[in-house]
């Protein structure tokens, strides 16, 4: 059995789509497992740049079983948005792709209800990207959710929809003085986005059984990352779904115990989109020159994102997490120009040095990172294909990486493009 997850390690944006996107070349099926249209995995297809929120990033490839889990909550009307627009690039989406039955829908009253629910926090905003997904979780856990093989049965999932409608506008309208969503309006949406995505539902754990079981490559494609996992993140300031390789069991159906690597993607720097604690966050000219040279705005929202140096305590929590052996580095190549590069290897708290990440919020509002200088290199790394081709001192950055964290890296990503990659050992 062969099979590949990959997870961020960070606040999310590492590159996760290019990743998938290169290994999925090599894979046979590629499962999205958790999140929603939340999620911008960028990669770049002949040139062109292509945002994927729900295909799995594997759809670029030619001849891979892309696949929504039943772990992922799901926008049709978004979803066949997508379709669309990635149709218009040339890339082809027909018998490629299944929808798994059990995902659930995020529909527009979601959407409302947490945009009424973040303007009620007021100054203690979570900053979510408005894409409903958080009252989706909610929904689905409360068993009043409709799933994608709900619009199989149009005429049964009308009456479920009427019922929903009729709570959610009590909520909207009473609870937050919000204006109500219209069923007219909702109902053909659905109706209209069904008879598109009907013919992609499928019971997919079976078949994702079946492919491991078979030794097919199967490639698992995360979002966000592990700090904004619901359970292990900056919580309140997280995602709502286990964002670890923890995930891929209930949101795949796939047993945890024929789960094989999971690789872990992280920036050579470190960003973070939204609200919450940020220790390694930095102000200076540098790091403003570091968002610039990485074109750090977000791919959903389109927010700048917040930038600051590697750090390596954050990191080697979310390689424990989830059993994290060889990580991924991306972005090296933005980090081109710096003559120093701080990489933080410890905090204090209170004044006491600790190298472990607190869990507590609070506490970690209070730590200061404890920063090394390593040597920058100075020069382009862009062009790099093999490791002979990168400068000695970006080669001593990534060591210094593996040192300090415990894992090797097996990749090195240089540039936006597909190709601009240094493979140091194969996963897949």
């Amino acid at each position: 059995m062969s099979a590949l997850v990959i997870v961020g390690t960070q606040w999310g944006d590492e590159g996760k789509g290019k990743i998938t996107n290169f290994y999925a070349s090599r894979a046979n099926m590629v499962v999205r497992f958790q999140g929603g249209a939340n999620a911008g995995h960028t990669v770049n297809v002949a040139g062109r740049k292509i945002v994927f929120h729900l295909l799995p990033s594997g759809v670029s490839v030619p001849n891979a079983k892309c696949i929504i889990g039943p772990g992922v909550v799901l926008d049709p009307i978004a979803l066949v948005e997508e379709i669309e627009y990635v149709r218009s690039n040339g890339i082809e989406v027909g018998d490629n792709l299944l929808i798994d039955i059990g995902a659930h829908l995020v529909m527009p009253y979601h959407k409302a209800v947490e945009a009424a629910e973040e303007q009620a926090r007021g100054g203690d905003a979570i900053g979510t990207t408005h894409r409903g997904i958080g009252p989706t979780y909610v929904d689905r856990y409360s068993r009043e959710g409709l799933t994608c093989g709900d619009l199989a049965a149009f005429d049964r999932f009308q009456e479920k929809l009427s019922a929903i409608v009729s709570r959610k506008n009590d909520v909207l309208t009473k609870l937050y003085g919000a204006e109500p969503v219209d069923l007219g309006t909702i109902t053909e949406q659905m109706k209209a986005v069904a008879e598109v995505l009907v013919p992609y539902l499928s019971d997919t754990p079976a078949l994702i059984r079946s492919a491991i079981a078979s030794g097919d490559n199967v490639l698992f494609e995360g979002a966000q990352g592990a700090l904004l996992d619901i359970g292990f993140g900056t919580y309140p300031f997280v995602t709502s779904s286990n964002t670890t390789a923890a995930g891929v069991a209930p949101g795949t159906g796939v047993p945890p115990t024929w789960i094989g690597e999971v690789a872990g993607v992280a920036k050579a720097y470190t960003t973070r989109v939204g609200a919450g604690p940020f220790p390694t966050e930095a102000t200076s000219e540098q790091a403003s020159l570091i968002c610039e040279r990485g074109a750090e705005v977000g791919a959903t929202t389109g927010r700048p994102r917040r930038c600051g140096w590697l750090d390596i305590v954050a990191l080697r929590y979310s390689l424990a997490l989830s059993g994290i052996e060889r990580i991924i580095i991306t972005k090296l190549d933005v980090l081109d120009t710096l003559p120093v590069i701080p990489v933080c290897v410890a905090y204090t708290l209170d004044g006491v040095n600790i190298d472990t990440f607190p869990r507590d919020i609070d506490a970690l509002r209070r730590v200061q990172p404890v920063y090394e200088e390593l040597p920058g290199w100075e020069s382009d790394t862009s062009g790099a294909r093999t490791s002979a081709e990168l400068p000695e001192k970006a080669l001593a950055y990534l060591k210094r990486i593996e040192e300090l964290s415990g894992a090797r890296v097996a990749v090195a990503s240089v540039g936006a493009d597909s190709d601009a990659i240094v493979e140091f050992e194969q996963l897949l």
